[in-house]
């Protein structure tokens, strides 16, 4: 006799590496202590939120809008999603308008928002591998089937491997740029070549197909900036959060943004509002979106996590490690020098690094690194990723 549902325990069991994990790293912290386990395993960023954001809070803290906890529209404050559209409008050529935008608890909220919008059970929605690990739960809660396209050796969009993948039972491809867990961002070429692509099917087989980019680490760039997918593909949707771009991640704070080219953009937002509503998440934070409001142009100092990526992808691969060397985002993510990636991981466990399997990411043969952590812990780590690599026979 069991009070759970079926379902549910079979999705807890194909997500057991995670608490795995977490329960591997908790019991090497009580046994060796904290300062000496090196925990890549999380994309939780150690830096503070940015100096405005502090003073905003001082601000509405001292100086109280009355009424500022109540209810408001469940798409969010009007001047909110106005300074959230002004900001997407500067990066391309189409006019987004508050009314374009539904502000939401986190990009994870705002996915499933989407998601529920757009799909009728049984609808197939393509992600690439490697993908954000969610993916197929998020689909699934929606009554969605995912399914799950290589990409190439260098982790960029296959455009042919995704035109075999379409069906009569597509409903929307999900992209992720920069990606996780490789950190690798799509050019603004493939793109455009990934729209006129979908364009085409959509002729073939009379169905929309939209394009879902998840865009949390759009700011967090190296080399260039991330494409604004409004100007690639028409039928398209931005879901995002300022979770990375402002180091807010447990206060759960997004939006999603529909392409005004859309066909029928309206009623896909008043979709989105109501179900917005009726999946719980009722609005987004109140307070969250009063101080985000005046802070779309901010970001924490991309140029630390530049520095903690040059660090670490200079020392591995040095030490013999392979990798695609990520333009953006948290994450490296290495080829594993074993076979099995989880006897790899096992094996670095032994030096107290704490690491993520690519099988949890749909890429076997792998493993990620989210290098979001203190600089501290990235220099007195070295010494241990050295024993490690000498161990397997790398350089």
């Amino acid at each position: 006799m069991s009070n759970i549902a079926t379902k549910v325990k079979d999705c807890i069991e194909k997500s057991s590496w995670i608490r795995r994990m977490f329960e591997e790293g908790a019991a090497l912290r009580e046994q060796y202590g904290d300062d000496k386990v090196f925990d890549f395993t999380l994309g939780n960023p150690t830096m503070e939120p940015p100096a405005e954001l502090k003073r905003e809070l001082k601000r509405l803290a001292d100086s109280p809008i009355p009424g500022m906890h109540r209810y408001m529209n469940n798409a969010g404050y009007e001047e909110t999603r106005a300074a959230v559209a002004e900001v997407i409008a500067e990066t391309c050529s189409r006019p987004v308008k508050a009314e374009h935008v539904v502000m939401s608890c986190g990009a994870g909220a705002a996915m499933n928002i989407t998601l529920k919008t757009i799909l009728n059970p049984g609808d197939e929605v393509i992600i690439l591998t490697p993908f954000f690990v969610e993916y197929k739960f998020y689909i699934d809660n929606q009554g969605g089937v995912p399914v799950a396209v290589a990409t190439g050796e260098d982790f960029q969009p296959d455009l042919a491997a995704i035109e075999t993948a379409i069906t009569a039972k597509t409903r929307a491809i999900i992209i992720n740029s920069p990606n996780n867990p490789t950190g690798v961002i799509y050019p603004k070429s493939t793109l455009m070549e990934l729209g006129a692509l979908l364009k085409r099917k959509e002729r073939q087989t009379g169905r929309a197909l939209t394009v879902i980019s998840d865009e949390p680490y759009a700011r967090i760039c190296f080399e260039g900036s991330v494409a604004n997918i409004f100007d690639c593909v028409e039928n398209s949707v931005i879901v995002t959060s300022h979770s990375k771009d402002l180091a807010l991640p447990g206060e759960r704070i997004g939006y999603l943004a529909a392409n005004p080219s859309m066909p029928e953009v309206e009623l896909f937002i008043q979709g989105a509002i109501f179900c917005n509503r009726v999946l719980g998440f009722v609005n987004a934070p109140a307070l969250m979106q009063r101080l985000v409001t005046g802070l779309q142009r901010c970001s924490v100092d991309i140029e630390q996590y530049r520095k903690k990526r040059d660090r670490l992808y200079a020392h591995l691969t040095g030490l013999g490690f392979k990798m695609v060397k990520p333009g953006g985002g948290f994450y490296l993510f290495p080829q594993s020098p074993l076979e099995d990636e989880m006897e790899f991981i096992r094996i670095a466990q032994k030096y107290l690094i704490l690491l993520v399997p690519g099988s949890g990411f749909g890429a076997p043969g792998y493993f990620r690194i989210a290098y979001c952590v203190e600089d501290d812990m990235i220099e007195r780590s070295l010494e241990a990723w050295g024993k490690l690599a000498a161990e397997i026979g790398l350089k």
